[in-house]
């Protein structure tokens, strides 16, 4: 096929008027939903799984709700749910009869009204495990649950669709899970009320029978070289690297389909659309051999350290090659098969991170075009979701006629488009609603799965209203699209109401009612807490995108000297900001971060304010599992300030050469970090063991059990590769404050790097910046391949630690942070 052949087509979407294309846009996923209606889940298959998900929650409720399916037309012709008095309540004896009705247009709505009832009725809180768990104290038992008012309530989604994951997720998060993990997590999204959840998992197997096939016949070593390891498939995918951290055993292979295959059908069951990956041009390199007047480009280096042929510089088949839409097609088909059928909706990224080759708006839909007709032909049915994040990540490339060139290419109805970081980078506000094409509200927020308690509550309850009801809006859903999960639980608890939301949410106040639900109990100083760390710590409004550099899992690769100007602030490059000159890359540039000092938004001393409030609640809070997580993640939080505090003053005495004061404060620095080791140690959400030994429990061979843990150790310390004297430029990006990984790296590299310092002190010599290094790279590639044990289970008494903590760093040290 030649861009010429498309022209005709293409230039009938780019040159139609917006606002055209907007309302045909939004009738034609009229006809879609339609569609997914039909194709959905049986009500009883639905109904079923909905019941799986409240015995799983309350098994001791399981008889005490009526679940059933509803139609739309009973919802006013949209999705909602239903919640009301049982006709039988109270007439039989306590636990022998239904007390609440909850009626749902689909399975995921059932759910959702479950939540919404123990949540706003019963003062009840669901949470992941690692951050809390749930709170179900404060539901009465069977016969005695709080009747409602008025004939019930009924909540309408005010978008059809809530989204959830990004492509990255896959790796960050979920890589080492069973399906334990996985049945817990799409409980959890059913009751947050996600319907159009990502599903990534297993797609390795699909593209080794679609590459092995007699059509494009490659052999086991070509896609050795092309898959990366189990933690870093995800850049793998998306063409940044192979064969890094590889290869994946066959056993890998076949374990991650058959959990996709289980993970799908209970998505399904509930009512769920999955959204499976297309083809966006990335191909092994053997493939040229079998194709060699095929169109493949070799991309640039990508974040190596030398440009190391073994996993650099990944090909790209062109879109407007014909094997483009031939493998597109094959892979779509290979899906279909293997999963039993399709949901129609596909991510596809080619232009993420890769500029095309010209900025020529009919280049650009003609690719786009070719791209969409590889799903299509494979999929008549096929709907195009894209991330957005190149319009807001390269937005000097991505100019209007670009964006719209893009956007246009497609039939009209056949896209959505997800705004990816619209909690701090709306796109949707500089192109007029995507130019009339569908798009998801999304809200980023973290990064690498880092630990940092970061948020912009007020942003998430207003911010999808206001694009929703602003005028022309196009605007068809809300999405939860982080690195990783399990952390900020009151984030994503405020983000997943949003789709049923028909206002802006007074956050003060919802706040206050969440530390009630979260901790069983109204207690006056936990509310202040909150209230604090509401207008501080959950505030940020500075438009810098949060990647946690503080300095005990991100230590400086810098001399002493210029690592005080940057933590100083006085860096040209002291804020990363998303603008045309400065790209945070999908998985991170880290080059760019390199020159600013750790993300501070927010005065320390607010945040050690509400937790004094917060320990102070011990007496009335103290066995509370959520309110113990939360005790934990702050006074980490407010120690991690701390010891860039403790740093700076480390620099600034070794820069006058006061070896007396550099001696007591590293002393101190160093300390802090073995205290705060100890007090992760107690607490299930902050252990470095479990990561490691979910990797090996996948193993089915000694030499796979290696393989992975090096795979799951590497990924949170260098990341990528590294010569003996040159780290890697992502070195910590997916860092980790972790039991046992503080204590044993973390630690470590920072008495290493203050043993330099003090060493050119008593010398008088200037600092061995070049031994540093290569010292430090040794003790970081010794940690990768080594197989120490570590705990799975806490370790002492959470509560007594922090207040222990706070006594010894904010009251009888009096080190208070500026």
């Amino acid at each position: 096929m030649e861009i010429l052949r498309l022209l005709p087509l293409v230039l009938l979407f780019v040159t139609v008027q917006p606002w055209y294309v907007q309302a045909s846009g939004m009738h034609e996923m009229g006809g879609f939903w339609k569609r997914a209606e039909a194709e959905r889940s049986e009500a009883s298959v639905q109904e079923r799984a909905a019941r799986g998900v409240l015995t799983r929650l309350l098994p001791n409720h399981s008889s005490s709700f009526e679940l059933r399916i509803v139609s739309k037309e009973d919802c006013s012709g949209k999705y909602c749910f239903h919640i009301r008095n049982h006709p039988s309540s109270g007439l039989q004896a306590a636990g022998a009869a239904p007390e609440i009705s909850i009626l749902g247009t689909t399975g995921v709505e059932l759910c959702a009204g479950l939540h919404w009832y123990i949540k706003y009725w019963c003062g009840a809180h669901v949470s992941w495990d690692k951050t809390g768990g749930a709170q179900l104290l404060t539901i009465p038992p069977p016969g005695s649950l709080p009747q409602l008012q008025d004939g019930g309530i009924t909540i309408h989604r005010v978008v059809e669709w809530n989204y959830y994951q990004n492509v990255v997720t896959s790796s960050y998060s979920y890589v080492w899970w069973k399906w334990d993990q996985w049945e817990k997590e799409i409980d959890w999204m059913a009751l947050q009320g996600i319907n159009l959840p990502l599903a990534f998992t297993g797609q390795e197997a699909i593209w080794q029978r679609v590459f092995q096939s007699k059509t494009f016949n490659l052999t086991k070593s070509d896609l050795d070289d092309y898959f990366g390891g189990p933690a870093f498939l995800a850049w793998a995918r998306m063409g940044n690297l192979h064969r890094w951290g590889g290869p994946l055993p066959q056993a890998w292979l076949d374990q991650q389909l058959q959990l996709q295959i289980r993970i799908l059908s209970r998505m399904r069951d509930l009512g769920m659309t999955p959204v499976l990956p297309a083809f966006s041009g990335n191909v092994p390199a053997a493939i040229s051999k079998i194709y060699p007047n095929a169109k493949i480009t070799r991309l640039g280096e990508w974040n190596t350290v030398d440009g190391d042929p073994r996993w650099c510089c990944t090909y790209l088949l062109d879109p407007t090659d014909p094997l483009f839409v031939e493998i597109g097609k094959a892979f779509i088909l290979q899906q279909i098969e293997e999963y039993g059928g399709t949901q129609h909706i596909y991510n596809c990224d080619t232009f993420n991170e890769n500029q095309p080759p010209t900025d020529d708006p009919v280049y650009i839909a003609a690719l786009g075009a070719v791209v969409f007709e590889a799903m299509n032909a494979g999929d008549q049915d096929a709907i195009w979701l894209m991330q957005g994040w190149l319009f807001a990540a390269d937005d000097s490339y991505w100019q209007p006629p670009q964006m719209q060139a893009l956007l246009h290419s497609v039939p009209v109805g056949k896209m959505i488009v997800l705004d990816l970081f619209a909690d701090v980078k709306p796109v949707w506000q500089r192109s007029n609603h995507f130019y009339g094409i569908p798009y998801i509200w999304c809200m980023l927020h973290n990064f690498g799965g880092n630990l940092e308690m970061y948020g912009r509550l007020d942003v998430v309850g207003a911010g999808p209203i206001e694009a929703l009801t602003s005028p022309n809006s196009t605007m068809v859903g809300v999405g939860m699209c982080m690195e990783g999960i399990e952390q900020n639980p009151v984030v994503y608890d405020l983000m997943s109401e949003m789709a049923f939301r028909n206002g802006s949410v007074d956050v003060e106040n919802w706040v206050e009612a969440y530390s009630a639900r979260r901790y069983g109990k109204s207690v006056a100083d936990a509310r202040t807490a909150w209230k604090i760390l509401h207008r501080s710590i959950y505030n940020c409004s500075d438009g810098i995108a949060d990647h946690n550099g503080d300095t005990i899992v991100d230590f400086p690769d810098n001399s002493p000297i210029l690592q005080l100007s940057v933590l100083n602030g006085e860096s040209s490059q002291s804020r990363l900001r998303l603008t045309s000159n400065s790209i945070h890359s999908k998985l991170s540039t880290k080059q760019q971060l390199l020159g600013h000092p750790p993300h501070l938004w927010y005065s320390p001393r607010d945040a050690a304010r509400a937790l004094q409030f917060l320990l102070a609640s011990g007496d009335s809070l103290g066995d509370n599992q959520p309110y113990r997580y939360d005790v934990v993640d702050l006074t980490r939080q407010v120690l991690s300030k701390l010891a860039n505090q403790l740093l700076s003053q480390i620099l600034a005495d070794f820069q006058v050469q006061n070896v007396a004061k550099v001696e007591m404060t590293s002393d101190c620095f160093l300390e802090l970090l073995s205290d705060l080791d100890t007090l992760l140690s107690s607490s299930d959400g902050f252990l470095l063991g479990p990561w490691l030994e979910d990797a090996k429990a996948l193993s089915t061979t000694e030499a796979d059990k290696k393989l992975y843990e090096w795979n799951a150790r590497t990924q949170i310390t260098m990341w990528f590769d590294n010569t003996p004297d040159k780290p890697s430029p992502l070195h910590d990006y997916a860092n980790k404050m972790w039991s046992g990984l503080i204590r044993d790296y973390y630690q470590p590299r920072a008495s290493l790097y203050i043993g330099f310092l003090k060493q050119a002190l008593y010398q008088n010599s200037s600092f061995p910046f070049d031994a540093w290094r290569e010292q430090w790279i040794a003790l970081t590639n010794n940690w990768q391949d080594a197989t120490d044990l570590y705990p799975v289970h806490p370790e002492g008494d959470a509560l007594k630690i922090a207040q222990t903590l706070y006594a010894k760093y904010f009251i009888n040290e009096s080190l208070f942070i500026h």
